[in-house]
């Protein structure tokens, strides 16, 4: 799996009332052991807006808007500043901004970095770094490859170290077949320090209870905690 250039590779929307374009901010390639294999892009973030009025462009009751474009379906997360029912739905790719133009750039000289040190060497080069992690269930006969650029990265030339934390990217849950792949996938941010583990932190409806002691309520909030056995591979483009 190549990796792709996340400076240059977006999808834009057809429809004539609002050509919208996103960056593509992480890539997911499904592979079912039955030869089937699904890829999802998912785009920026940005708020609930109305689009091309004279004035006041954001809505009142504001939320987080982020796309996942799919072969079949995608989804498009609203998170509010509660729970909100509508957090998820499922759209057909042809209703989302009535179709999309994707534009993935492959990145023509990609080098994978192989030891802690190359790995440093590239961040203090600044180079743009992309990571893949690829899990599987052998129960399930299910593998992904989840692939992001590197937002965040921690060094310590002292003692040969490296860590990466970033997201959010496209996490599938593996531990069940369902006939539509798409409800298999959540929000993520991941972190990993060396080639054979990562951790994640989903997005899940989270309870808050007050100091006060007042009624509790819930938020959809990165707060469910995962541990994997992966594969992880560095990229410096």
């Amino acid at each position: 799996m190549t990796p792709i250039d996340y400076g240059r590779s977006f999808v834009i929307g057809t429809g004539a009332s609002n050509e919208c374009r996103f960056w593509i901010e992480s890539r997911l390639r499904f592979i079912d052991e039955h030869g089937i294999v699904e890829e999802y892009l998912q785009g920026g973030s940005c708020k609930s807006e109305y689009t091309f009025v004279a004035a006041d462009l954001f809505q009142p009751d504001n939320y987080d808007f982020l796309p996942v474009f799919g072969p079949e379906l995608g989804i498009y997360f609203r998170r509010k500043a509660y729970r909100n029912e509508n957090y998820k739905s499922y759209v057909p790719n042809n209703e989302m901004f009535g179709g999309v133009t994707k534009h993935l750039v492959e990145a023509g000289h990609a080098r994978e970095l192989v030891t802690n040190e190359e790995v440093r060497e590239a961040t203090y080069r600044m180079s743009p770094i992309v990571a893949q992690i690829e899990i599987a269930n052998p129960d399930t006969g299910l593998r992904a490859i989840m692939e992001c650029p590197i937002k965040t990265m921690n060094t310590e030339k002292g003692g040969d170290h490296y860590q990466v934390d970033s997201g959010p990217l496209i996490f599938p849950d593996l531990s069940q077949r369902v006939k539509r792949r798409v409800e298999l996938l959540s929000l993520a941010f991941v972190a990993f320090n060396a080639p054979h583990f990562a951790d994640f932190v989903l997005e899940k409806p989270t309870e808050i209870t007050p100091d006060s002691g007042e009624a509790s309520c819930q938020v959809h909030h990165f707060s469910e905690l995962i541990s994997l056995g992966s594969v992880n591979r560095l990229f410096a483009l």
